[in-house]
C-alpha cells in the first residue's frame, strides 16, 4: 500500500491508493472493430491541500511479440472525492468528447458510471462508459464497458497495471 503524503487534502485519502505511474498490458474488443492488444500507462498525482487527483492515461496497440507498434487512446482528467464514498470523475478525449462519471469509493475499489457525455460534431458516437478500478495483490486492475456506434452497453477494455512510481505532486 502506498504511503499517504501529509499535504494530500484529507478527501482523498480514500483513493490514494490509486496515486502514481502504473503501467501495463490488456486487452481490446469491440462488435465494431477488430481485437487488439494494448500497452498503458496511467499517472494519478496530486497537488498539494486541493481536494482531486489530476489523471492521465496513454496507451499504445501491441504486436503478437508485445512491441509497441503505434499511439492509441488518451485521457486526461480529475477525480474528485465527494461526500458518502462517491467520487466525481471529468474526463476529456483528443478525439472529441469529454465524460463526466460519478463512481462509489470502497476500499481498494472504485466503480464509476457515465452521468453525462459531451461530443464535438466530429466525434464519433459514443453514449455511455462504465469502469471498475480495483487494486488486486498490488495489481490495478480495471475493466471498462461502454456503449457507441450504435451498440449498447458491453465490455471493451480490460487491463492489469503494475505501479512503476509511487504517488506524486502534480507539475504546476
Amino acid at each position: 500500500m502506498i504511503e499517504v503524503p501529509d499535504d494530500l487534502h484529507p478527501d482523498c485519502v480514500p483513493i490514494a491508493w490509486l496515486l502514481g505511474r502504473w503501467e501495463g498490458a490488456g486487452l481490446g474488443d469491440y462488435p465494431t472493430i477488430e481485437s487488439f492488444r494494448f500497452g498503458q500507462e496511467i499517472e494519478f498525482t496530486y497537488v498539494p491541500h486541493k481536494p482531486f487527483l489530476s489523471y492521465v492515461s496513454r496507451s499504445w496497440i501491441l504486436d503478437e511479440d508485445g512491441n509497441l507498434t503505434r499511439p492509441a487512446a488518451r485521457e486526461t482528467g480529475y477525480w474528485r472525492p465527494q461526500p458518502d464514498h462517491q467520487v466525481e470523475v471529468l474526463l476529456t478525449h483528443p478525439t472529441g468528447f469529454v465524460e463526466i462519471y460519478l463512481g462509489q469509493i470502497e476500499p481498494a475499489r472504485v466503480e464509476l458510471a457515465t452521468r453525462g457525455v459531451l461530443k464535438t460534431e466530429t466525434a464519433k458516437d459514443y453514449r455511455s462508459g462504465h469502469r471498475l478500478y480495483g487494486l488486486v495483490d498490488g495489481s490495478l486492475m480495471y475493466v471498462y464497458e461502454m456503449s457507441a456506434m450504435g451498440q449498447e452497453l458491453q465490455p471493451h477494455l480490460s487491463a492489469e497495471l503494475k505501479r512503476v512510481t509511487g504517488g506524486s505532486q502534480a507539475a504546476d
